[in-house]
């Protein structure tokens, strides 16, 4: 039971930065979506479209490059310090070669709104705003570049920090551009593009001077050499990194297709969906902080040879993470009401965003399991197979169902937004039970002829 507890508090030192930093992203969402609801519904569905398109692109990247928290915890706990600033440049040059074909990538997707028969005015402000966010690419992903370094040293506080600097710097950015402050352009939904470009440019420049000025980094001596690209070690990162990447878009594209196929819906539905989806993420954040700190804490106890403690973390993380969202999940049936009623006044919206939280709330478990247990395998470095179960319970089992149920009458009577979302059960569930198998594999494998007596600290 020590071991447990001590595990508990690890993982806590480790995640409540990363938390903080996650819900300051998400925050950020939220006033977008608020904010830019305040001006139209339309304008909020812009918002929600153009985010579909983005994310995913943006999350494909920065998989890849959370790579770089498995390999810098494996090398720091093995005390192999000298080996790490290579691996950061590795990023950094990924980042330099991939970042305009990308941009090319957002300025151009556009054009498949022309095939979904969105309405005029929501396809423009969808053009808009995704011409401009693709300015924001190369600072985003140089910023997770750096995050990803100090999360392997097992820091967190940075990520917290400069976090809070992107609210400090979100929130009066959108008060500007989206309104027509000092002088500014009144921009609507576009104005939350030129914010989140300010953003971006704000958190990766701070990250940068957070990990030249402070101590805590001086012994890596990242800025004493520039390092070119190594064939070897930037394979290395591609290697795990892309089945992380492959993994996230695959989860975060599930979401931005329901997104897309809704538009024809009208911008009611597809705003009522971004509600109820905006929300859950905030919620999603716990157990994805303690995903990310599962990682960590794994990476660095298999660099140190104690894989009976990796095994002990990453299930006290799964156990923590169950904990939290059977909270979380009575809470939003609770305030379901109250929580839509922040994002808009109009009921017709509000009444379809209560009943799809009802569904959210059911997911959360699922959801919390699978995150958490991806995180331990990224610490692992068994990254292949979380791609392949992504997948086939995304795509085969969630998508499937849940195209079923809302745009078909096939089994019941087309449920719109909610059939969507009882696919997104069912594809979460399906990954939590095939995530925890494969994990379970990987402890009999990782720990076979190991005993506590030997391993003990």
């Amino acid at each position: 039971m020590q071991k447990y507890r001590s595990e508990v508090s690890n993982l806590f030192k480790l995640m409540v930065p990363i938390l903080i930093a996650q819900l300051a992203f998400t925050v950020m969402g939220f006033v977008d979506t608020v904010m830019a609801g305040a001006v139209s519904a339309t304008d909020m569905a812009a918002v929600a479209i153009a985010n579909s398109i983005w994310f995913p692109v943006l999350m494909f990247l920065v998989g890849i490059l959370m790579a770089i928290t498995p390999i810098v915890a494996q090398l720091y706990g093995a005390k192999k310090q000298s080996e790490i600033a290579q691996v950061v440049y590795q990023g950094i040059w990924f980042v330099l070669i991939i970042f305009l074909p990308m941009m090319a990538l957002l300025y151009y997707s556009p054009m498949i709104l022309e095939f979904m028969h969105v309405e005029d005015r929501l396809a423009e402000l969808t053009t808009d705003y995704l011409r401009v966010i693709s300015l924001a690419l190369p600072f985003a992903c140089g910023y997770q570049v750096i995050r990803s370094y100090h999360e392997g040293l097992g820091i967190t506080k940075p990520t917290m920090v400069i976090g809070l600097i992107g609210i400090m710097v979100n929130v009066p950015a959108n008060y500007i551009f989206i309104n027509g402050h000092f002088g500014m352009p009144a921009l609507g939904g576009v104005g939350c593009a030129v914010a989140s470009v300010l953003v971006f440019v704000a958190m990766c420049f701070s990250m940068i001077a957070y990990s030249y000025f402070h101590k805590d980094f001086k012994e890596i001596k990242l800025f004493d050499q520039v390092y070119g690209i190594d064939k070897k070690e930037m394979s290395h990162m591609i290697g795990v990194g892309f089945p992380i990447a492959a993994s996230m878009f695959c989860e975060v594209t599930l979401f931005a297709v329901v997104s897309i196929l809704l538009a024809p819906l009208g911008a009611i539905t597809v705003a009522a969906h971004q509600i109820a989806l905006n929300f859950s993420s905030m919620i999603f954040m716990l157990p994805l902080s303690l995903g990310i700190a599962a990682t960590i804490i794994v990476g660095q106890y298999l660099g140190e040879k104690k894989p009976l403690q990796a095994k002990s973390a990453s299930i006290t993380a799964m156990w923590m993470g169950v904990g939290l969202s059977v909270i979380t999940a009575i809470l939003t049936i609770l305030l379901r009401n109250e929580i839509a009623a922040i994002y808009t006044e109009d009921m017709t919206t509000i009444n379809i965003a209560t009943g799809l939280m009802l569904i959210a709330a059911v997911y959360q478990i699922s959801d919390a399991v699978q995150v958490i247990a991806a995180g331990a395998l990224r610490g692992y470095k068994e990254t292949s197979v979380i791609f392949y179960i992504t997948l086939f319970s995304y795509w085969a089992v969630g998508m499937t169902i849940g195209y079923t149920l809302a745009l078909t009458d096939l089994i019941v009577p087309a449920m719109g937004a909610a059939g969507f979302w009882i696919g997104f059960i069912s594809g979460l569930t399906m990954a939590a039970i095939l995530l925890s198998i494969k994990l379970a594999s990987v402890y009999k494998k990782t720990t076979q002829g190991h005993t506590p007596e030997l391993t003990a600290v």
